[in-house]
Formats: C-alpha cells, sequence, structure tokens
C-alpha cells in the first residue's frame, strides 16, 4: 500500500517508502516480466506487450501493489507511465474510447470530437508502436477493455489491475491477492494507533488482524476508528466487530461500525457521498448535498479521511476520492436511510451549485462587459473565482467531476431541467476558457447528451440545436457524410420547432456538406434555399453572405457567368451594409472568378477598385493579396515591369523576404471563401 499511489479500492494512503508487505509478490510480478513468453519459447518474436494482471478483491490494495510495480521499474522504460481507470467507483465500465481519448491526450496527440472507439485505439497503438511505455490499467472490467488498449510491441509493459481473471489475453501473468501477512498487518494497525496499544495486547491485535482478513481496506477503517478513540483498547474493538450479527464481508462490518459510531450529521453526509459524480468529492459538492456550509463540509470530509473513509486526491484544490470499495456501501447505506425525496433534493442541489460554479467561472472572463461584472459580484463570495486564472484551473481539475455530472443528471432523467442548464453552462465555460477547437472532444459529448434530452422531453428547437453542434464537430474532423445527416436531421427539428433561425443554420450547413462533398449544383440550391428565408426575413448581412457562398459553389462548378452575379450581388450587399472589409474581399473573389472566365482587363478594373476598399478597411493582408492577383494578371497580360512593382508593394505589405512563396501564396489565398463559413 502506498500514500502516493492509492488503492482505489480503499485502502489509505500511505508514502511510498513505506509500503508494506507484499514482497514475494513484488519479486514474482518483476520475475516475470523478464520471463520468456510462449511467442519467445516457440520462436516467434511477441507481437504484442507483455501484460501483468494484479487480481484481487476491492480494498486487497491491488492499486497500490500495481503503483509500487510501477514504481520500481518505470526508470525501465524512457518514454514514461501512461495510466487509465477502466471502471467508475460504481463500477460501471468507462467506454473503450475514453480511456483511449485520455492516454492520447496524456501523450499530447490530438483526439478528433465523436471518433469512433477503433479509430482512437488504432491512432494509440500507432502513437506507441515506437514508444517504450509503461501502460498502468487500473480496475478493468473485463479483458475486452484491455485487449483494445493493448501496444503492438513488446517493448512496452502492461499492469492491468482486476477483479478477476483477463480471459481472452494469451500470455497474461497473473498475481492474485489474498490478505496482508500478520506482520504487516500488524504494522498497518500501529501507523493509526501507535504502538502501545499493539504491543499491550499482542494477540487481540493478532486477532484483529485475523478478523480483517488481513485486508488493507479494512484494518484502516479499524485503525481509524482506534485512533479516534484514544482510551479504546484493541480488543474493544474485537468484541465489538464479535457483537455484529457475523453477517456480511469483513469490510462491510468495519464499516457498518464507524458509520454507526458518527454523529447523526457526519454520517448522513458521509451517505451523501455516494451522489457525487465519479466518486470525486470537493468541498463544495459535500456542502450542495448535505445543505451546509463549505467550511463545515471541508471539515467533515478531512474527518472522513483520517478514518480510512475517503482519501485526499493531489491536486492543487482540496478534492477527495470516495474509495470504490466503499461506493456500494455508501449507495446501499443511503436508499436504506434516505428518503428517495430527501436524495432527490440533494442531487438538485448538488446540481444548482455545480451550475452557479460554472457560471461565475465563465462570467470572470468577461471582464469588459459592466452587466457580467455586476452580476458576478451579485454572487456568494463562496461562489466567486479571485481571478481568470483560477477559475480555469478548477474547470481543468473537475473537468471530470463536471463531465460526470452531465452524464448522471441526464441518466436520472428526473432532474431534465437542471441537466439542460447544467450542459449549457459547462460548454460556455470550456469554451470561453478553452476554446471551441481544444474542447470539441468533451463537447461532443456534451451535446450527445442535450440531444437524449431533448429526444426525451420532445423538445425540438433543443434537439434542432444538438445536432447543428454535432454535425459541425463531425464536419471538423472529416466525417463530412454523417455530419449531412445531422444536418438534415436539424432541418427537419427547426421546422417542427418553426425556429426561423435554426431552419436557416440547417439549410446552409446542408449546402456546406454538399460544397465539401463536391456536390456543387445541391450545395447551391441548399445556399439559395437559405437565401431565400434570409431576404424574407430582410437579414441583409446573412444574406449578402449566401450570395457569397453560392458564388463559391458556382465558382467550383465552372459556371462562372452564376459566380459573377452571385458576388456582385454580395458585393452590393455588404457596401448598402456599410461592412467595408466585407465588400473589399467580395470584390476581390469577383476579380478572381473573371480571370477564370477569361477577362484579365475586367479582373485588373475590379482589382484595383477592391485594392481601394482594402485600404479604406485598412486590411494589409487583403492589400497584399490583391497585389499579388494584379501582379499575376499583369503577367499575364505582358507587362511584367509592372507586375514587379506590384510584387514588391506586397512584399512590403506582409514585411517578408521574396523567398518566402509559401507564405505570399497563402496571403493571396486567405481571402477565398472555402466551403464553410465560421458560423457553422
Amino acid at each position: 500500500m502506498t500514500d502516493q499511489a492509492v488503492d482505489t479500492e480503499g485502502g489509505a494512503r500511505l508514502s511510498v517508502s513505506q509500503f508494506l508487505g507484499r514482497t514475494r509478490e513484488l519479486k514474482e510480478l518483476r520475475a516475470d516480466i523478464e520471463r520468456a513468453g510462449l511467442d519467445t519459447l516457440s520462436g516467434r518474436k511477441p507481437p504484442r506487450a507483455r501484460v501483468l494482471l494484479i487480481a484481487g478483491k476491492p480494498g486487497s490494495g491491488r492499486t497500490a501493489l500495481a503503483e509500487e510495480l510501477v514504481r520500481q521499474v518505470a526508470d525501465r522504460y524512457d518514454d514514461g507511465v501512461l495510466r487509465a481507470r477502466l471502471s467508475e467507483p460504481d463500477g460501471t465500465p468507462v467506454p473503450v474510447e475514453h480511456a483511449a481519448r485520455e492516454l492520447l491526450a496524456a501523450l499530447d496527440l490530438p483526439t478528433p470530437a465523436g471518433a469512433a472507439a477503433d479509430d482512437l485505439t488504432e491512432v494509440l497503438r500507432t502513437a506507441l508502436a515506437d514508444r517504450r511505455v509503461l501502460l498502468l490499467l487500473d480496475d478493468a472490467a473485463d479483458a475486452e477493455q484491455v485487449d483494445a488498449l493493448l501496444p503492438d510491441t513488446p517493448d512496452c509493459l502492461v499492469v492491468a489491475v482486476s477483479g478477476g481473471p483477463l480471459t481472452g489475453i494469451s500470455d497474461v501473468r497473473p498475481c492474485t491477492l489474498g490478505g496482508l501477512d500478520t506482520k504487516s498487518g500488524l504494522e498497518l494497525l500501529t501507523r493509526h494507533t501507535g504502538s502501545v496499544r499493539i504491543t499491550v495486547d499482542p494477540r487481540a491485535a493478532e486477532g484483529l488482524v485475523e478478523e480483517c482478513q488481513g485486508q488493507p481496506a479494512v484494518l484502516t477503517l479499524a485503525g481509524g476508528w482506534l485512533a479516534a478513540r484514544p482510551k479504546a483498547a484493541v480488543a474493544d474493538l474485537a468484541k465489538q466487530l464479535h457483537s455484529e450479527d457475523g453477517e456480511g464481508t469483513p469490510l462491510s462490518r468495519v464499516f457498518r461500525l464507524v458509520h454507526h459510531s458518527l454523529p447523526p450529521a457526519s454520517a448522513r453526509i458521509l451517505r451523501l457521498l455516494s451522489l457525487a459524480p465519479a466518486g470525486l468529492v470537493d468541498p463544495h459538492t459535500a456542502a450542495a448535498l448535505a445543505g451546509c456550509s463549505v467550511d463545515g463540509a471541508r471539515a467533515a470530509l478531512d474527518d472522513f479521511v483520517a478514518l480510512g473513509l475517503l482519501h485526499t486526491v493531489d491536486s492543487p484544490l482540496p478534492q477527495y476520492e470516495v474509495p470504490g470499495c466503499l461506493h456500494p456501501l455508501l449507495r446501499r447505506l443511503a436508499a436504506s436511510q434516505d428518503r428517495p425525496g430527501e436524495l432527490q433534493l440533494a442531487r438538485a442541489r448538488m446540481l444548482e451549485r455545480t451550475v452557479r460554479l460554472l457560471q461565475a467561472c465563465r462570467t470572470i472572463t468577461e471582464t469588459d462587459d459592466p452587466e457580467a461584472r455586476e452580476k458576478l459580484q451579485a454572487m456568494p463570495r463562496s461562489l466567486r473565482f479571485p481571478s481568470p486564472r483560477a477559475a480555469e484551473e478548477w474547470l481543468r481539475i473537475r473537468r471530470p467531476a463536471l463531465l460526470a455530472s452531465a452524464r448522471a443528471a441526464v441518466a436520472d432523467g428526473e432532474l431534465d431541467t437542471l441537466a439542460r442548464r447544467l450542459m449549457s453552462q459547462l460548454v460556455r465555460a470550456m469554451v470561453a476558457h478553452f476554446g471551441t477547437q481544444a474542447a470539441a472532444p468533451d463537447l461532443y459529448g456534451v451535446h450527445a447528451l442535450v440531444l437524449d434530452v431533448a429526444e426525451r422531453r420532445k423538445l425540438p428547437r433543443e434537439k434542432a440545436a444538438a445536432l447543428l453542434n454535432l454535425g459541425d464537430l463531425d464536419g471538423q474532423t472529416g466525417r463530412t457524410a454523417q455530419a449531412l445527416v445531422r444536418y438534415r436531421a436539424a432541418l427537419d427539428a427547426g421546422r417542427e420547432a418553426n425556429d426561423p433561425y435554426a431552419t436557416g443554420r440547417a439549410m446552409e450547413s446542408v449546402g456546406g456538406a454538399h460544397l465539401e462533398l463536391e456536390d456543387y449544383d445541391r450545395a447551391a440550391d441548399w445556399f439559395g434555399r437559405a437565401l431565400a428565408q434570409r431576404l424574407a426575413r430582410d437579414e441583409r448581412a446573412e444574406a449578402a453572405r449566401l450570395y457569397g457562398r453560392i458564388a463559391a459553389a458556382h465558382t467550383y462548378a465552372g459556371r462562372y457567368g452564376e459566380a459573377q452575379r452571385n458576388w456582385r450581388a454580395a458585393a452590393a450587399g455588404y457596401r448598402k451594409n456599410g461592412d467595408v472589409a466585407a465588400h473589399a474581399r467580395a470584390l476581390s473573389e469577383l476579380a478572381r472568378v473573371q480571370e477564370y472566365a477569361g477577362r484579365p482587363e475586367e479582373s485588373l478594373r475590379t482589382c484595383h477598385e477592391a485594392l481601394e476598399w482594402a485600404r479604406r478597411a485598412e486590411d494589409e493582408r487583403l492589400q497584399a493579396a490583391l497585389q499579388l492577383r494584379l501582379a499575376d494578371t499583369l503577367e499575364h497580360l505582358g507587362d511584367p515591369a509592372a507586375a514587379a512593382l506590384h510584387r514588391g508593394r506586397a512584399e512590403r505589405l506582409l514585411g517578408d523576404e521574396p523567398e518566402r512563396a509559401d507564405d505570399t501564396k497563402q496571403a493571396a489565398d486567405a481571402c477565398e471563401i472555402r466551403s464553410t463559413s465560421a458560423e457553422d
């Protein structure tokens, strides 16, 4: 058992240097690393990483042993140690794609939003193929989870922790744990009680270790109970355990004893911790669940740590974890001693507190908005963050719990209004602090949850919004056909809700997807439908932009006459709206199409006009692009001297050396309208 290598099933955290017992198991595990496998014995090179299995009941110290093994052999693996937990505290298996995504993030590799499990695991195996990594897979529910994440290289080592065998994975080296030996069990008790009470009654102490079956989690609870009662003898605890009805495991019996000894208020807080998302608790979560102050909740949590009922998480913020072996006991206890209405109210309080924290987390980034500052000042001091950086750190640290909270709220089905508010604030906070691109993998999951609630509650407007957001993320990761299906479904939902924004946005997005798929006729048709709606609603700025998108579709299709007409309409619309920069860009694109159509003189005139408008807009990048286009056109017309003059002006505007051709080409192409707008 270790302090920094926590037994997630319930062992206490002790320092790495204080690891107890398991000498034989460690020796065998280290020997198994070097032992020849079946492939080696048959003369073949091992195709995959070796798997060492540490199997044992929750609370047996299996994770602690795995962490100690990792600590001892980590220096053999130059590319470090990767960790993934494969089960939630309540025993629910973690989807393989989630585990793969976390491992890829630890390697600083991109994780496309919405990617399938097979795609992510393939990327992971490819990334590990040329690395020497030690992979710790904790609390594996089954062999399929482990098999999907195995590196395809013998240079890596996998240490898997599970409750039983991993049937189906070849050449697994199992190590099955029982209880600690008596000497180690007594030492664990001594660390809680001091040596006096152990030495004055060694027989009672040995009997207690035997009663606890040497299980570290049980001994930790027993030691915590004794530590809280300095005048109690070890024999007193043994007597109380014998007076129990004898039903259940040693863990459940000691846990009941500890729970019954708590004050009623503390016992209630402890039971309600079974509702904490992902088993992660902070003082705000505990305070909301119990309906008490944050300071009072933190004091109770620290008391629970001393009793072995919780352990602290290594984090800049106060954060605690419910041991996995205690989670089912807490859940059963809450179901038997608290009314369903009280548990539902506790969930609602927790979600409401989380929503308000997310609001504060987002609002603090809006420092230039007087209304936002006023709203922030109106919040209770306990909910406010001292700075945007502190808010971002809180969001990053609490991210697993926040995502788990959203999943749990949606699965509950009785708190959909709060769940919708939570997901809305979570999306806005993540975008504010991390940006849409960085947060996209998490946002994809949240939008999928929003879609679940919208379909369950028959909310077409929210269904349309979720489908549009999912379609955008699908499109950004290259799944254009899937995005098209989402956009069409969003159009149906928008029409059902009679929402003009959703229908217009969906029609334009359908057009953008067809454009990406190079179906230019359908793209122009759908853009035209969206344009008709915008014109009917007198939305001139949007109409001008759609004229440009129609023109782009016609340009790709080679229909330059239609493209020119639509670019002229776009330029006229921008000019009427007073959007100087957009007017200049539209003229620039018109000049490009005129050049494609074989009208260099018209293109030259339009380029000069666009250049004048770009100067008015003070858009130097666009000016440089237009100067380069003028140079190309003049060369085509046989005037190299004038072309060189314009090219020199472009280089001065960009501030680059002449040989940086790639950058100037990017400047020239920067204004070309591509398949989708920024609003999609």
